[in-house]
C-alpha cells in the first residue's frame, strides 16, 4: 500500500493546537490562557525573533519564526472558539489588504522607487482611515513600546502637517525640556511631576529621531548593547585585578571605561 503523503506542515500544526486546546484531551496550561494572557508571550516572541536577526543566527531565527507563527496560530483558535473568525480568515484579510495595499503589483499602478511606495503606502492607510472615520492617531497600538510609539504617534500628527519643518526647534525644544526638569528638581518636586518632565524630555528626543530618519528604538538598543559590550569590558579589567565592581570604586571604573572605549575604537 501506498505511504500516505505527508500532513501540509501548517494543516498539522492547526491541528496540534486544536487538540491543544480540546476540552477534554487537551493540555490544561493551554485551555486555561485567554487573549490577555497569550499577547505578553506574542509580544516576547517578536522581540526574540528581531534579537535572533540582530545576532544574524539564522537557526535561532528559523526557531523564533516558528514560536511567533505558534501565537498567531493560539489567537486564531482561541477567536475560531468564540465564533469570530479563525486561521483561514486571519490568512484572507492580509492577502487582500496587501493586494490592495500594492496597485503597482497587482494593479495598474506605477511606483518607480522604495521611497514613493512608502508615501503611497502611508497615503492609502491614510485613506483607509478616513473612510472609517478613524483620527489622525486611532489604531496607534498602546501595547508598543513607548518610544516606538512615540515616533508612531509623532509621524501621524507630521502627515496632517502638525510638526516643525525644521531641525533647530526640535532641538531647541529638547534644550527646554532639560531646563524644565533642572527647575523642577530645584524645587524639589513630586515624583509624578518629574516623571512628566522626564517623559516630556524623552518624546522630545524621540522626535529628534525621527527628524532625522532614525528609529528612536533601534538606537536605543544599539545604546544599550554599547553600554552592556564597555560594562562588561569594565568587569574584564576589574578582574584581571583580581578585583569585582562591588570592590572597586567609580573613579577606577571610570577609568577603565575610557579605557575600554579607546580600545574599541583603536586608540590604546
Amino acid at each position: 500500500m501506498a505511504k500516505p503523503p505527508p500532513e501540509p506542515a501548517l494543516d498539522r500544526l492547526l491541528a496540534i493546537m486544536a487538540r491543544l486546546r480540546h476540552p477534554v484531551a487537551g493540555c490544561p496550561w493551554d485551555r486555561e490562557q485567554s487573549f490577555a494572557t497569550i499577547a505578553p508571550y506574542t509580544i516576547e516572541e517578536a522581540y526574540e525573533v528581531a534579537d535572533a536577526i540582530g545576532r544574524g543566527d539564522m537557526v535561532a531565527l528559523k526557531s523564533e519564526l516558528g514560536d511567533l507563527l505558534f501565537q498567531l496560530v493560539f489567537h486564531a483558535r482561541m477567536a475560531e472558539e468564540r465564533g469570530e473568525f479563525g486561521f483561514t480568515e486571519v490568512a484572507a484579510a492580509i492577502a487582500d489588504k496587501m493586494e490592495r495595499r500594492h496597485p503597482h503589483v497587482f494593479g495598474d499602478a506605477r511606483v518607480t522607487s522604495a521611497e514613493a511606495q512608502t508615501l503611497a503606502w502611508e497615503t492609502h492607510k491614510a485613506a483607509e482611515r478616513a473612510a472609517e472615520g478613524s483620527g489622525a492617531l486611532d489604531g496607534v497600538a498602546l501595547a508598543l513600546p513607548a518610544l516606538m510609539r512615540a515616533h508612531k504617534l509623532q509621524s501621524r500628527a507630521a502627515r496632517v502637517g502638525f510638526d516643525w519643518g525644521a531641525l533647530p526647534p526640535v532641538v531647541a525644544k529638547i534644550r527646554e525640556e532639560i531646563d524644565e526638569i533642572e527647575e523642577a528638581v530645584a524645587e524639589d518636586a513630586a515624583a509624578d511631576r518629574l516623571e512628566d518632565e522626564v517623559g516630556d524630555l524623552l518624546f522630545a528626543v524621540a522626535n529628534l529621531a525621527r527628524h532625522l530618519g532614525l528609529d528612536p528604538e533601534a538606537a536605543l538598543r544599539r545604546a544599550n548593547a554599547k553600554f552592556e559590550r564597555r560594562f562588561r569590558g569594565v568587569e574584564r579589567r576589574l578582574a584581571e585585578r583580581g578585583k569585582t565592581p562591588t570592590q572597586s570604586d567609580l573613579a577606577e571604573m571610570d577609568a577603565l571605561w575610557d579605557a575600554v572605549k579607546r580600545a574599541e575604537s583603536g586608540d590604546s
